[in-house]
């Protein structure tokens, strides 16, 4: 349990029906991340009958589960004075422009660089409740993937907008060039996404251990070898596009993870972009709607594909 300076925001003791993991149904009670409700059960902060239990740990009847929730310590990840393309900013929320390539969060081999380490230097503060290294990070994009994310600058804002997430109601286009031609104008990928059992680092359609995800998109253009695509979002698990696309034997261009080796076109990561979000602001109550155009490499791409096609 934590000692000496740290401070504790919040004890509580909960109770759980039996047979459900220990970090899964704390997550749901407390309403937070499954990543944050497993690093406080390492560090002892969730006790079961007074004892560490693993994650894994199935509730028994009658268990007795304490939490306490420290007080969040200093951000290790330093303000840098990164440029933004702020899309719109108010006191709670900010809507920003993230280009292909700059990772959102510091993490193991990206400690410096991120969006966070960006934030921190424009915001005075950011809110708290996804941990010290990602305030104010709502949602994320994977770091080759251009496009608009919104950062939430306190804590009612980032339940506001988390809570609209889990029930899918933020509207979330992309825009995207995979390889083949789809022949459907438009479809739907109802898969589950779960890690994938044969490498822990990516992730993958399994029926076991996994989450319902929904992806619909709708043919734009095609070209001779590639498609180009909107896709809507219904649910958003890690990599859900990346994995979704592959699944129906489409990958997205570039995609150095779940594409095929072959590169087309000397890309430098995947043609993938957060084109539009939409969601309800967490303080007024009103709609809002944020549109980005694709980066110059995608543009002069959908270009170059035209005029190939267009002298067949």
């Amino acid at each position: 349990m934590p000692t000496g300076s740290d401070i504790s925001v919040e004890e509580k003791v909960i109770e759980l029906p039996a047979g459900i993991r220990l970090d899964v149904g704390v997550t749901e009670v407390l309403g937070k991340s499954r990543s944050f409700v497993q690093g406080l059960i390492t560090q002892e902060c969730i006790m079961v009958n007074g004892l560490a239990k693993k994650a894994n740990y199935k509730v028994h009847t009658g268990d007795k589960i304490e939490v306490v929730i420290p007080a969040p310590r200093e951000s290790t990840a330093e303000p840098e004075n990164i440029p933004l393309e702020i899309l719109y900013e108010d006191e709670d929320v900010l809507v920003v422009n993230k280009p292909q390539g700059m990772v959102v969060h510091p993490a193991p081999g990206a400690w410096t660089g991120t969006m966070v380490n960006a934030l921190l230097f424009h915001c005075d503060n950011l809110s708290g409740i996804n941990g010290v290294l990602r305030p104010g990070i709502v949602h994320r994009i994977d770091k080759d993937t251009s496009g608009i994310l919104v950062v939430a600058k306190n804590d009612t804002a980032h339940q506001g907008l988390a809570t609209q997430l889990k029930a899918h109601t933020m509207e979330r286009k992309y825009l995207a060039l995979v390889h083949g031609v789809l022949l459907e104008p438009s479809g739907t990928v109802d898969a589950p996404i779960g890690r994938d059992p044969s490498d822990r680092k990516r992730m993958a359609v399994v029926m076991h251990h996994s989450k319902l995800a929904v992806t619909h998109y709708t043919v734009l253009e095609r070209f001779s070898e590639t498609s180009y695509l909107e896709v809507r979002l219904e649910t958003g698990r890690t990599h859900q596009i990346r994995v979704h696309m592959t699944y129906i034997k489409h990958p997205v261009l570039g995609d150095p993870v779940y594409g095929p080796k072959r590169n087309l076109y000397g890309l430098k990561g995947q043609m993938l972009h957060a084109a539009r979000l939409g969601f309800v602001h967490p303080r007024s109550g009103v709609w809002m709607k944020f549109d980005a155009p694709v980066p110059k490499s995608f543009s002069a791409l959908i270009e170059k594909l035209r005029i190939t096609q267009s002298s067949h």
